[in-house]
């Protein structure tokens, strides 16, 4: 509920005066724009400044999702999607603060949004940022930028045009920490203890960013949720391969004629590419300007040695991909042993899956393939990337491991891919549809938000009712399971973590998986 209109808050940026919303005990402002719009001639480039506004601008409503093609969404998970129609004019983002008005320095979590690097939006139910903002008493800010290939698309000869596009979506991101940076403090937040947290997609946007020398300084800690491509960034003879198609399927003979194609017709093109490859290279790409190395290959990257990182899983988190086909879940013995050893990449996969089946009596065969697909898509990669931070001996990294199990569906989706989110943003009531109505999910709830709030107060992760939180070490493997009992363990699922190590590295962008 809206209260009185007359409490709502007025605060000055350095583009102008912005009126947003007194809601729930929180002010909140939506749609606040950080760089200009990226149609026309700014198509491809990198973000350019927003043109500074005389009066008071209203920013009560969420701003344009970027571009993108349409998920095939289960309603079990239509609250972590946006409903905000796309537009070129998408540099926007959203705050939710206890008190704007106060001389507070508060902690500062930014939050990138899941999809991959293909869709998604900020703006989306499950992103809501009040409670978090409240309950944990930080300022929070959501946010959309440039994906698929809007925001990565590098061609080999694109010349000046193309200097940045590679890697567009994630400069918009450091536009919006400059953001932060130059008026978060207006909003009662502390420019100088900010926290970049993401899931999935948003995941391995966080993992890139702690690999480019341009953010460096705009951001304090870091938190990856269930990241399946944070290791390598797209290679550029790769990402010149796919724009070279898409303007082949566009019949255009100049890139530069590409900042004039109608956006959907982009889109339409891009598709086409990526079916007709079966890669999807439209990701960030280590172009040697603004990526210089891949965040996680062959070390975890020393310019973000001194970030303290929070990184973990969910057990189940394929059944987020697999749900929309009840078939998944009702695979023979042969038809699952198959297919794991296709999806790890290897010719006969029945080895594997006999290990995986062992250590699960009187799982089916579709459960076994699906903790095999979700090791080799996210675990395995989060793992590796906190066994590099280990080997660093810089800040701190902090594993943890989800396994409270979604009671809606019968049970069919296990722990999937998301379930935390809701927890760590204070919205399990928002989305009865995965978490249920329990009250149960009250007290994960409390647990989940503390931490992650702890962590982004002073880098290390704490809640009431929490066993103590040990850091990530190679000797231990300290990880914290989030479950019905909270425990610390030291390296959970052994077996399978080494079993999974054997298999051929996860490729995300030859799948078109996130």
């Amino acid at each position: 509920m809206v209260e009185n209109s007359a409490l709502a808050p007025i605060v000055e940026t350095a583009a102008g005066r912005i009126r947003g919303l007194r809601t729930r005990g929180t002010d909140v402002f939506k749609g606040i724009p950080y760089g200009a719009s990226t149609a026309g001639a700014n198509r491809f480039r990198a973000p350019r400044p927003v043109a500074p506004w005389a009066g008071v601008r209203d920013t009560r409503e969420f701003g344009a999702s970027a571009p993108q093609r349409p998920w095939i969404v289960h309603p079990a998970f239509a609250w972590y999607f946006s409903e905000i129609p796309w537009s070129e004019d998408c540099l926007v983002l959203n705050v939710f603060a206890p008190a704007a008005r106060d001389a507070a320095k508060r902690p500062v979590m930014v939050w990138f949004h899941g999809g991959g690097f293909s869709s998604g939006a900020g703006s989306a139910k499950g992103f809501d940022g009040t409670n978090l903002a409240l309950g944990g008493d930080v300022v929070v800010i959501t946010l959309n930028h440039r994906l698929n290939l809007f925001g990565h698309f590098f061609p080999d000869g694109g010349g000046e045009t193309f200097r940045d596009s590679g890697n567009a979506g994630e400069l918009d991101l450091i536009a919006a920490l400059i953001w932060v940076r130059d008026n978060i403090s207006q909003f009662g937040g502390d420019p100088g203890n900010v926290t970049i947290f993401g899931q999935s997609g948003g995941a391995s946007k966080v993992a890139t960013l702690l690999a480019m020398p341009a953010a460096h300084g705009l951001f304090h800690r870091a938190i990856i949720q269930s990241a399946s491509s944070l290791i390598r960034a797209a290679e550029p003879e790769n990402t010149a391969r796919a724009a070279h198609a898409v303007l082949t399927r566009l019949d255009i003979s100049s890139y530069e004629a590409l900042r004039d194609v109608p956006a959907q017709a982009l889109l339409t093109a891009m598709a086409e590419t990526i079916a007709a490859d079966g890669a999807d290279h439209f990701r960030p790409v280590r172009d040697g300007i603004w990526l210089l190395e891949h965040p996680f290959a062959p070390t975890a990257p020393a310019l973000s040695a001194d970030i303290p990182l929070l990184i973990g899983t969910a057990r189940d988190e394929a059944t987020f991909f697999l749900i929309n086909d009840p078939a998944n879940f009702s695979m023979t013995r042969d038809q699952a042993v198959a297919r794991a050893g296709r999806f790890v990449g290897l010719a006969d996969g029945a080895a594997l899956f006999a290990e995986y089946e062992s250590r699960r009596p009187g799982a089916t065969p579709s459960q076994v393939y699906i903790a095999i697909q979700s090791d080799h898509m996210y675990r395995r990669n989060d793992i590796l990337a906190a066994e590099l931070r280990a080997r660093q001996s810089g800040a701190e990294t902090f594993m943890y491991f989800f396994d409270w199990k979604a009671p809606v569906l019968d049970g069919i989706l296990g722990v999937p891919h998301t379930i935390e989110v809701p927890f760590a943003f204070g919205n399990a009531n928002l989305v009865p549809e995965l978490v249920g109505t329990g009250p149960e999910t009250r007290d994960l709830q409390r647990k989940v938000m503390g931490a992650w709030t702890s962590f982004a107060r002073d880098g290390r992760p704490s809640a009431p009712e929490l066993p103590d939180w040990a850091p990530f070490s190679l000797a231990g493997r300290e990880t914290m399971i989030f479950a019905d009992t909270c425990r610390m363990e030291s390296d959970p699922a052994r077996e399978d973590r080494l079993a999974i190590e054997t298999c051929p590295p996860y490729r995300p962008e030859a799948s078109g998986r996130r």
